[in-house]
């Protein structure tokens, strides 16, 4: 090596976290007026691939995402869990609106609405408003890769992915 030559020293853990944080593919899953909103930070005026996140995937064998945007019936939970269950490991869900962080306005009188999609999935980031604007949809993207660049990256032995619990 000479004077010249640039050396990069890092670990595995910050190479794989800086590559899932800036390639997450969320599935398409919109349930109310919150997927509007959800459409409109994928559209040309907020294009959410500048932040790695755009590639909005309509099967969760290929989603690592799952943004919940909308009210959430009680109907729709286990519909939910299910396709949560199918998303391979490791997987992230952003919380979108009121109807899906708590139930939204249905949540005293509605005995059809979910009190929060918590009660089903866990929830990594959740995005208030009825319905949130794209730039706090873009934001929780922002805060989800900030969570994602510090977690550990749960290698097996060889290197290769263990499943988390």
């Amino acid at each position: 090596m000479g004077p010249g030559d640039n050396v990069v020293m890092t670990t595995m853990d910050d190479v794989l976290n800086w590559g899932r944080s800036n390639s997450l593919w969320p599935l398409t899953f919109g349930l109310a007026c919150c997927a509007i909103e959800m459409m409109a930070t994928g559209a040309a005026d907020y294009d959410l691939e500048r932040f790695g996140c755009g590639v909005f995937r309509a099967t969760p064998r290929q989603a690592d995402l799952m943004i919940v945007a909308g009210t959430v019936t009680l109907k729709m939970a286990s519909r939910i869990r299910m396709l949560y269950e199918q998303m391979p490991d490791p997987k992230w869900v952003i919380s979108m609106g009121s109807c899906s962080n708590k139930g939204g306005p249905y949540w005293q009188e509605g005995y059809h609405v979910l009190k929060g999609v918590d009660r089903v999935i866990p929830v990594d980031i959740y995005v208030p408003g009825c319905p949130p604007r794209p730039e706090t949809l873009i934001e929780a993207v922002i805060m989800l890769q900030k969570k994602i660049k510090v977690q550990e990256a749960a290698l097996g032995p060889l290197g290769f992915m263990r499943k988390q619990a």
